[in-house]
């Protein structure tokens, strides 16, 4: 038998003025040990109406030390527990509540942008406009020109990373990020059809990239790299071998204007901090790093997950994860899958409330599982993750995708899947004032030019426009 983990003396805590509290159980019975408890609160008592409803409960405990003082900076309350709680099995709403506390979705924080970036692991950047929506949606008083200032400075950093895709990252994440990617990135890039056309080898290759990296010690546009490439080979590459180049070298995308950022014509810096290529044991150490964070940030997540989150083979990150057994904690999964998370994770109860919210395409939540009917209801699916690989602005009703939105001229226009009462409809009519006041000031038609999804028809059981302001 293993040796249960200590747990740390519990101190009681009175009602918390303006907070949100629910009390969480792990039945003894589950977990092998006394009774657990979790308490969940906001902070400052700030949000939406939806957030500022739930009664305060009297009388909640809550743990003293780290990682609970860790929480409680971010406005909850846990407690620690002991051992890996082998078989505790947990339910797939339980599982949707850990998710959305880790994500900050159950009720808008008061993180730094910087801190905020690191909690929620990635936060998938594909369209410029995606973070900073995916960030209103997840902390109070969220300021865009602190995310620019993040990026300028280079604390939060945009690159091509976890499922090939660009995401943004803190910058102390990025070396691990990028060592557990490499092997992939290196074979996807530099194995697909239009590079291999070049003819180059992999020791030309390197040379290249090398030269790439060497020269982008400050922004450089495609065009500029592209030239710098013609000039060592004496010849221009073809476009799409050197857009395969361009993707697997260790680049930053660098700002380059406009209303989130970055532009349609990205400029490129060299990451301050990068791995060697073929390096084993820097891939091998990077992943293990990119799964703990990941859990950090998702979990609990199965190896199929953490293998759909990062386009790894199951077959490396299963090792990665054996190895990783003193670390982490199994648990089963709804259907008897094993789920791993890291030990003292934050994991609400069941009945926790969640806020409506109006999700950012391609938001990380909606992409980072393999089973991903923990957020997207299996009916669903089909109409949010569209055939090219589209993901669709979404409506988030308790925990769960329930439509579709897209800004107009008149405000938000929301599409729900099923009917939805009117208690919610009035909470999604909040969150659309607040979100076009925030678009206001920089893009009114944040992702316009995906309407042609609705042109070709959005199926919903109620179409409504929520004004602004």
């Amino acid at each position: 038998m293993e040796p249960l983990g200590d747990f740390p003396t519990l101190l009681r805590e009175g009602d918390q003025d303006g907070a949100r509290v629910a009390l969480a159980r792990i039945p003894a019975h589950q977990s092998g040990h006394d009774t657990h408890l979790l308490t969940l609160g906001s902070r400052n008592g700030q949000g939406t109406a939806a957030e500022a409803n739930a009664t305060p409960a009297s009388g909640a405990w809550t743990a003293p030390g780290t990682p609970a003082a860790r929480l409680r900076d971010r406005g909850f309350r846990a407690v620690r527990r002991g051992g890996q709680n082998r078989g505790m099995k947990i339910t797939a709403r339980a599982l949707n509540r850990a998710t959305l506390a880790r994500q900050s979705l159950l009720g808008r924080e008061p993180l730094d942008v910087v801190d905020a970036v690191r909690r929620v692991v990635a936060l998938q950047a594909q369209q410029p406009a995606a973070p900073y929506i995916a960030l209103w949606n997840r902390l109070s008083d969220f300021d865009p020109t602190a995310l620019d200032a993040a990026f300028a400075g280079h604390r939060t950093v945009k690159a091509t990373l976890m499922r090939l895709t660009l995401h943004a990252v803190d910058a102390a994440d990025y070396p691990s990020f990028r060592a557990a990617m490499e092997p992939a990135l290196r074979g996807a890039r530099l194995g697909d059809v239009l590079f291999r056309a070049s003819g180059l080898t992999a020791v030309e290759t390197d040379a290249l990239v090398a030269h790439l990296l060497e020269h982008a010690d400050r922004p450089r546009t495609a065009a500029e790299l592209g030239g710098l490439i013609a000039k060592r080979m004496g010849a221009p590459m073809d476009s799409g071998a050197l857009r395969m180049l361009r993707a697997c070298a260790p680049l930053w995308h660098s700002p380059t204007g406009g209303p989130w950022s970055f532009g349609t014509r990205p400029s490129y810096i060299a990451a301050v901090a990068r791995p060697g290529t073929a390096d084993p044991d820097a891939a091998a150490a990077g992943l293990r790093t990119l799964i703990h964070r990941y859990l950090e940030g998702f979990g609990p997540a199965s190896v199929a997950d953490i293998a759909q989150f990062t386009v790894l083979p199951r077959t490396r990150v299963r090792g990665a994860v054996e190895s990783l057994a003193d670390e982490l904690e199994r648990l089963e999964g709804p259907d008897g899958t094993v789920l791993y998370d890291v030990r003292d994770a934050l994991r609400p109860d069941e009945d926790v409330p969640a806020p409506p919210r109006l999700m950012a395409m391609w938001d990380s939540v909606l992409l980072a599982y393999a089973d991903r009917a923990r957020v997207i209801p299996p009916a669903y699916r089909k109409q949010v993750i569209r055939v090219n690989g589209d993901v669709l602005p979404t409506l988030l009703v308790d925990g769960h995708v329930a439509g579709v939105w897209r800004a107009v001229d008149d405000g938000i226009e929301a599409t729900a899947f099923h009917a939805l009462p009117d208690r919610v409809w009035e909470e999604l009519g909040a969150e659309a004032g607040s979100l076009v006041a925030f678009l206001a000031a920089r893009d009114p038609r944040a992702f316009g030019r995906y309407d042609h999804w609705w042109a070709k028809g959005v199926p919903g059981a109620d179409v409504r426009v929520l004004p602004g302001g």
